[in-house]
């Protein structure tokens, strides 16, 4: 199984570069993983909506240029559905089951992703109604990656 993680922006701050280190270092005896990430765009204070609009557009593209041909597409997104973590290990066992070898993961900006990655995405999946920063969001999914995995492997994880 390989698992992408395309991303907006680069991390910055160690702690959260050593925690993605780990999970990737706990997640290499399950499957591929790759995190991607693509340039962000300078977002000035107080845009208009057609400017953020056009920002996310250039990410967006960004982002499609990543993904790889035939790869299952899950955004990222506040309005995704909600899954918890046990549904969550369901839906990757799934996939896999059914012969999807790749799943391609999206998150996007801090202002979102444009309407042409959401009209292209299999699925579409929330964390929370909360908003995290980009950064961390990463550290999560990829954490709840590694539990999906111990979930579909009848391995023990903290509940």
């Amino acid at each position: 199984m390989k698992i992408n993680i395309i991303c907006v922006g680069k991390i910055k701050e160690n702690f959260y570069k050593e925690a993605l280190a780990e999970y990737a270092k706990r997640l290499s005896k399950y499957c591929d993983l790759k995190i991607i990430e693509v340039a962000d765009e300078k977002t000035p204070e107080n845009i208009s909506d057609h400017q953020a609009d056009l920002i996310m557009e250039k990410e967006g593209k960004r982002i499609l240029d990543k993904i790889p041909e035939g790869s299952y597409i899950c955004s990222l997104a506040i309005e995704g559905k909600k899954l918890d973590s046990v549904d969550f290990a369901g839906k990757i066992s799934g996939l896999m089951t059914s012969g999807q070898g790749n799943i391609s993961f999206i998150i996007g900006g801090s202002l979102g992703l444009c309407k042409e990655i959401k009209s292209k995405s299999d699925m579409m999946l929330s964390f929370s109604d909360m908003t995290f920063p980009h950064q961390l969001m990463r550290v999560i999914l990829t954490e709840q990656i590694y539990r999906s995995f111990r979930i579909i492997n009848n391995e023990p994880y903290h509940k």
